[in-house]
């Protein structure tokens, strides 16, 4: 049974195809009988091939496309912090030192080696920091004072750090942070220095309210989640100007993630509160005008999708879901 929540509009998407647009009132996933509806991406049910693996509410995901690897964050009391699976899904093993509550996670991959980032939002001896580990979770790096919330730059202080992203070039784009004292974005060095910084606390043009997602596209250009004021902004990575900002899209959720296909198409953006997953249209280079939704994943009531990652190999998208407690797999057709 489909039921039309919203009478079908016709999107035109950069492509110049047709996608017929509804919402649907289900939790699986359908074979639609409409001509204009293309369905983009199809629930892995075999992934992971053993879920009770997660033990606590799963906050982040991060994608080793270069080695195949999936690296889940959770909190809890007494439960592995960080769980690493095979693409496939096998469970491969987890570690849990030095880390409190895991917001965001990113994997660096580089000419010589890899490394896991972690922004840790807890408020004990090793909360409000952005940590470095080596994929087996050896410590490597620090950045923020451990245990004191702050907005200092020197030396560097966050507040909920809500997540991180890291060029190959070593240059770092925080948002900071998730409810704190702070909300900015923040870019650093491969040194850890400051090289700009863009945002207060706000509704204005450049400010937010809980800048939550960050990803850097091809084209010289910043993405972030400005959750609470329900938009996404776009900053130009070299000098931090504001460039534009969506909010059309977001009337019904704010964004909680921000993540490019792997074609840089489209981006991933994730409701929590509606329970979607959002598809939208990259815009052409030197445009981003405004936000046009191509397609949705509807996931089940009170999954609550909180951050995502896109396999930039295989295209597939990997949601954390701190509803439904668990990373689902899904593979796009």
């Amino acid at each position: 049974l489909l039921v039309l929540l919203s009478p079908p509009s016709w999107n035109l998407t950069t492509n110049g195809y047709l996608f017929l647009y509804f919402q649907v009132l289900k939790a699986f996933d359908y074979s639609s009988p409409w001509k204009g509806q293309e369905q983009m991406y199809k629930l892995d049910i075999g992934w992971p091939k053993i879920p009770e693996y997660f033990t606590g509410q799963t906050f982040c995901v991060a994608v080793d496309s270069l080695h195949g690897l999936v690296f889940v964050g959770q909190r809890g009391d007494n439960v592995p912090k960080v769980l690493v699976f095979s693409e496939e899904g096998y469970f491969l093993y987890s570690w849990n030192n030095t880390v409190e509550m895991p917001h965001g996670i990113f994997v660096l991959n580089t000419a010589t080696d890899s490394s896991v980032w972690i922004t840790d939002v807890g408020t004990g001896k090793y909360g409000h920091t952005v940590k470095q580990y080596s994929p087996s979770g050896k410590l490597m790096q620090i950045l923020g004072t451990p245990g004191n919330a702050g907005s200092s730059l020197i030396p560097l202080q966050f507040d909920q750090p809500a997540e991180i992203y890291v060029e190959e070039s070593g240059d770092i784009y925080v948002v900071d942070g998730d409810g704190g004292m702070n909300n900015r974005l923040l870019k650093l060095s491969n040194d850890y220095k400051e090289i700009w910084l863009a945002g207060t606390n706000g509704t204005g043009i450049g400010q937010f309210k809980i800048p939550h997602s960050v990803t850097v596209d091809p084209f010289g250009r910043v993405w972030v989640a400005d959750r609470d004021n329900k938009r996404i902004q776009v900053f130009d990575k070299v000098t931090g100007e504001w460039l534009g900002s969506w909010s059309s899209c977001f009337s019904e959720d704010g964004p909680y993630s921000v993540r490019f296909t792997a074609n840089y198409k489209y981006l991933i953006v994730a409701q929590l509160n509606i329970n979607r997953l959002a598809i939208l249209a990259a815009p052409p280079v030197g445009s981003i005008g405004d936000c046009v939704m191509v397609n949705t994943v509807q996931l089940a009531d009170e999954t609550k999708p909180h951050l995502v990652d896109v396999d930039m190999k295989s295209g597939a998208v990997y949601v954390a879901e701190i509803g439904a407690q668990q990373v689902q797999k899904y593979i796009p057709l």
